[in-house]
């Protein structure tokens, strides 16, 4: 690197670029050192265009990376899931069968689905009786109950899946209050 920063390969110094200027120097005159520092100045403005060039490179790439991984990711969950609605066909393609073989049928694959969201992370959460807490609950109601303190749910109309910053959704509860 030269003493001005520059980080250029090895070139002759302009002349007065470290020494005193010298009769010679002077000689060689106003119209060298403008040429020398237009050819810096040609250098410098090519890197530049070489390194936006190159960053905008690196960020197409990066953009095509995170895309494929997005993909993949959808492919694999969706794989997943595949399972469950193959279940679900099986359950209409039997529609006419008892009502309880209908019924234990939907409950399979319910569990089934909710297998799968616990694989990914998210699993069902139970909540009655808990103390209700704004980040996990969205409190849909509030009523007196005699069986539970003052701010307790006592009843999760729609579950929940996951937990702190792995939560899907919160659940929505009725909280008891007091009288």
């Amino acid at each position: 690197m030269s003493e001005h920063g520059t980080g250029t390969s090895a070139r002759p110094e302009p002349a007065g670029a470290g020494e005193p200027a010298t009769p010679a120097d002077a000689a060689a005159g106003p119209a060298e050192t403008a040429d020398n520092l237009r050819s810096q100045l040609a250098e410098a403005q090519d890197q530049r265009l070489r390194a936006l060039a190159d960053a905008d490179n690196a960020r197409k790439r990066c953009a095509a990376q995170v895309s494929r991984a997005e993909a993949e990711a959808t492919a694999r969950v969706a794989r997943q899931w595949l399972p469950v609605v193959d279940n679900l066909e099986r359950a209409l393609q039997h529609s006419g069968a008892e009502p309880e073989a209908i019924i234990e049928g939907v409950r399979a694959v319910r569990d089934q689905a909710q297998g799968v969201l616990a694989a990914l992370g998210f699993p069902r959460r139970d909540d009655a009786g808990a103390p209700f807490d704004p980040a996990r609950h969205d409190a849909i109601a509030a009523r007196p109950d005699p069986q539970a303190p003052a701010g307790t749910v006592i009843e999760v109309t729609r579950p929940a899946y996951g937990d702190g910053d792995r939560q899907l959704r919160p659940a929505q509860v009725v909280v008891a209050r007091a009288d």
